[in-house]
């Protein structure tokens, strides 16, 4: 394999693409109109749509981008449209659905094909005898579940796993539930996206969330993107970057996959590029760099950008490097700036699997930027070394002292809408003592101090017959984690409970307990009306800005509850009555619960209620943004580890792939709208594998063979899944790309960040197999089924 394959730079961009539609545009409009159809809310949800992301509607129940001061008229994106009509559906999963099929039969459909039958009506509980789930009274499920809980031994056996999809209230009072139960274990998305961020940033900066905001975004210069593919992930961020190109400022991507929107993007919004062919090109360089290069990369760039400082001084000229910020703010900038020199080019070009030029290109452009603000998604996170990697893009920006000015900073786009806000209000695994402190002070109580479980934590417990009762708060956790198939035959076998509280169905009902509960619970989109008054909840999204959600829509059903009124259900039939926790009076009224939480977090929340009145809402103190350094040194830290120049990736002799999981168009986290990808030119099907060219040849293969992927692990365990057509795909030798999460079998729970533990789904080392005609027989036929 060529160990420099990287393609790069300004001039490749368009080469290709000419003949393409950009991202966005009028294909976007009619996605959207489409999916409504699909879900037969043309006119509901178009009109609901209006509502979104503004003060005094409801908050988008996709990604958690922050919203503008003053909105749009249409402030939504294509995928935030899709998730409202996705959640807005007409289509009703009823009790007379599961009297029709099995839990068993229903294991062999599709994801997509599961949550395509609308929204749940009833709680349910699973019937054994029957394997179906039937009809139960919201008393009874609460009853049982109660004293299921009661009669386990011990509460660390419990597992409380929390989705961001979750409002600050809901999130608080479910870890006020676990912890009253007596445990920490408080597994969550976080774990499986950005956790590496929130440990790996409080080394270098003190801080473990972004540093900007969104209005820092309008006095860029540069925005330097790492492993996030911004056009399916974030949508709205495309309008940012369009202002930005459009007034002069340059956008460089480092992204193993060629993505159509950071290519050229069409903004539905205006008016000019609406009426243009090829809409705006949006990266002035595009650096397809390896799978797991990114730590070489950027180093690369470091030690560029030193020359380049060596350079100006000896001429006389004024520096690159902010030397004043370095001087007064940093710790460690010699013993990095020595690591850095003392790098070769061909062991960064080795390891990055870019060249030479190609990396002092980007430092060029990052040189010649007053302000430069850089993001990154799970690309970067899901790596063996994820951690290491975000030091160096740290490192990138203390050296130019782009942390705490106006248009510059660190910015970590996350995923789903309060998966920020749920961390911020308790959901985790390792509390601080002050947090424990101030919840034991506020209700009187004495909470566990002990750690408790994350996402990998909890499935390697399960598959030690260590757990009891899993409770999911939202989500599809038995989907979305590593080795699902290990951790399903577990819990089928030996978990007492499982309680899904959940909007439809999802794979994670069929993995059930020996006695399980489906939940319906409000969504977004809904309103709560308690005593009479409709209650707003409250979300953070990723740049640390709280405002209330109120939603807007009768509920689908007169059954559903809401999560906190759920939670408070729980509580109830569980734990003994507490005269400081009087669950159903909280629960009746949420801003009671955002008083609890303004006193167990006084320095993050003051004056909580009254503050989220104010349009748009209110921004958490960030010290790093202020240029006050929590870390231990007392300023910003220059971090590297000289043993780690790879994140994850193959090493140009290996007779394996690396594989990166990713997300379709038409896909949030683990909902899939359809089997499309219109932006990679993919129709009706996932079960496929992007290969660079070469290398479909060099294995003696075809576009639309068949292979089998199968994992290259230290533990041996054999871990294959098959029936994927092979697509020639614009990404570097050595790596295949292919859809999460299809491919989450292949991933052993021990690939993770080292620091974090989260699951290192960007870099999967495997091998491919051409499959026999038999083979795809009998796998094409098992796919139809779903």
């Amino acid at each position: 394999m060529d160990e420099t394959s990287s393609k790069t730079s300004s001039d490749m961009l368009g080469t290709q693409d000419k003949s393409s539609s950009p991202g966005g545009g009028w294909l976007a409009l009619k996605a959207v109109e489409q999916h409504m159809l699909r879900q037969q809310v043309p006119f509901r949800g178009n009109r609901l749509m209006l509502k979104m992301n503004k003060p005094g509607g409801f908050d988008c129940p996709s990604c958690a981008w922050p919203d503008p001061a003053k909105p749009h008229m249409a402030e939504f994106c294509e995928n935030g449209a899709k998730a409202v009509a996705w959640e807005t559906t007409h289509k009703r999963t009823t009790p007379a659905f599961f009297e029709q099929h099995t839990v068993t039969a229903l294991r062999e459909w599709s994801d997509h094909e599961l949550e395509n039958q609308g929204r749940l009506t009833h709680p349910m509980r699973y019937d054994a005898s029957s394997d179906r789930y039937q009809a139960v009274s919201w008393d009874e499920a609460m009853a049982d579940i109660g004293a299921t809980l009661q009669q386990v031994g011990n509460p660390n056996q419990v597992e409380f796993y929390t989705s961001g999809r979750a409002s600050n209230e809901s999130a608080f009072m479910f870890q006020l539930l676990g912890r009253l139960y007596g445990t920490n274990n408080f597994p969550d998305c976080s774990n499986m996206c950005h956790e590496t961020t929130t440990v790996a940033l409080p080394m270098s900066l003190g801080v473990g969330k972004a540093t900007t905001t969104l209005d820092d975004f309008d006095y860029a210069d540069a925005i330097f993107i790492f492993g996030q593919n911004t056009g399916t992930n974030s949508p709205r961020m495309m309008g940012e970057l369009h202002k930005l190109v459009m007034r002069g400022g340059s956008v460089i991507t480092f992204n193993p996959l060629r993505e159509k929107a950071l290519v050229k993007f069409a903004n539905p919004q205006s008016t000019l590029d609406m009426l243009k062919p090829d809409g705006t090109r949006i990266s002035a360089q595009y650096h397809q760099l390896r799978i797991g290069g990114d730590i070489a990369a950027i180093q690369g760039m470091c030690k560029a950008l030193i020359e380049m400082d060596d350079e100006a001084q000896q001429r006389g000229e004024p520096r690159v490097l902010d030397h004043e910020f370095i001087e007064a703010h940093t710790h460690g900038f010699e013993t990095y700036m020595a690591h850095c020199r003392s790098l070769t080019w061909e062991v960064i070009e080795h390891h990055s699997g870019m060249t030479q030029s190609a990396i002092r290109e980007a430092a060029e452009c990052y040189s010649k930027s007053e302000r430069v603000i850089a993001c990154w998604g799970m690309g970067i996170t899901q790596h063996r070394y994820g951690g290491d990697a975000i030091h160096q893009i740290i490192n990138l920006l203390l050296m130019g002292g782009n942390i705490g000015k106006r248009g510059a900073g660190a910015c970590p786009v996350r995923g789903h809408s309060n998966v920020q806000g749920d961390r911020t209000v308790g959901i985790f695994h390792k509390p601080t003592t002050e947090m424990l402190d101030n919840l034991d002070s506020t209700f009187e109580i004495q909470c566990p101090r002990e750690h408790g479980h994350d996402v990998a934590l909890c499935c390697e417990a399960i598959m030690r017959n260590e757990v009891s009762a899993f409770i999911g708060l939202g989500g599809n956790f038995f989907r979305a984690i590593p080795d699902p198939e290990r951790v399903a035959q577990a819990t089928i076998n030996q978990l007492d409970l499982t309680v899904q509280i959940s909007t439809k169905l999802n794979r994670s009902h069929l993995v059930h307990g020996k006695k399980a509960y489906i939940l319906p619970c409000l969504g977004k989109t809904e309103r709560d009306i308690k005593a009479g008054v409709a209650q707003a909840s409250t979300v953070e999204d990723g740049m640390c800005m709280v405002h209330a959600s109120t939603g807007e829509l009768e509920p689908a059903s007169p059954h559903l509850r809401s999560e906190v009124t759920i939670i408070s259900d729980i509580a109830r039939a569980t734990l003994p009555v507490h005269p400081k926790v009087d669950w159903a009076w909280l629960a009746e009224d949420h801003s009671r619960i955002r008083d609890r939480i303004e006193a167990v977090f006084p320095d993050i929340f003051p004056r909580y209620n009254e503050r989220i009145q104010i349009p748009g809402g209110f921004h958490i103190y960030n010290a790093a943004r202020e240029r006050v350094w929590l870390t231990d040194s007392g300023k910003a830290n220059f971090l590297f580890d000289a043993d780690k120049m790879d994140s994850g990736m193959t090493p140009p002799d290996a007779d394996y792939f690396q594989l990166l999981t990713t997300r379709g168009h038409d896909q949030f986290n683990t909902t899939v709208y359809s089997l499309d990808d219109r932006y990679r030119d993919i129709y009706g099907t996932r079960m496929v594998a992007m290969m660079n060219p070469e290398d479909i040849e060099a294995h003696g293969l075809e576009a639309g063979n068949m292979i089998a992927f199968s994992a290259v692990a230290e533990d041996n365990i054999p871990r294959r899944v098959a029936g994927f057509k092979v697509v020639p795909y614009d990404i570097p030798r050595g790596c295949i790309a292919g859809y999460y999460p299809e491919t989450n079998a292949l991933i052993p729970i021990a690939n993770r960040d080292e620091r974090s533990n989260t699951i290192a789904g960007k870099s999967v080392p495997v091998t491919i197999a051409l499959m026999d005609s038999e083979e795809v027989e009998r796998t094409t036929g098992l796919l139809a089924t779903g």
